[in-house]
């Protein structure tokens, strides 16, 4: 069983930045892929970016440039660099685990066994 929790949400203006973190559970860590996805207010929960065991990164294309996901395995964190933050992007953040990768579906909830509860990011206009 894996438990993760998200941190670091808040309150930012348009252009701001934030740096979430994702603490999990478990010994085996390091060898999850973790993803974060976000889900506004009346719409569906979308993929963000990923990290895959060894480091690897995947961003979602709105985001490729402004965030960076990152991994510390010793603190077995992951984390989510966010910058140039958008009014849109305003939306609960999880963090999520899962014990396989699949470059075909790392981009879908489905993917993903563990989930956080989420940290609430608003960025103003």
């Amino acid at each position: 069983q894996v438990q993760l929790v998200e941190s670091g949400g808040g309150l930012v203006q348009a252009g701001g930045s934030l740096r979430l973190s994702c603490a999990a559970s478990g010994r085996t860590f390091s060898s999850y892929p973790m993803g974060w996805f976000r889900q506004a207010p009346g719409k569906e929960r979308e993929f963000v970016a990923a990290v895959t065991s060894s480091g690897a990164t995947y961003y979602a294309d709105s985001v490729k440039g402004r965030f960076t996901i990152s991994r510390d395995n010793a603190k077995n964190t992951v984390y989510l660099e966010m910058n140039s933050l958008k009014s849109e992007e305003t939306a609960v953040y999880y963090c999520a685990a899962s014990t396989r990768w699949s470059f075909i579906a790392y981009q879908l909830m489905g993917f993903y066994e563990y989930w956080g509860q989420g940290t609430q990011v608003t960025v103003s206009s």
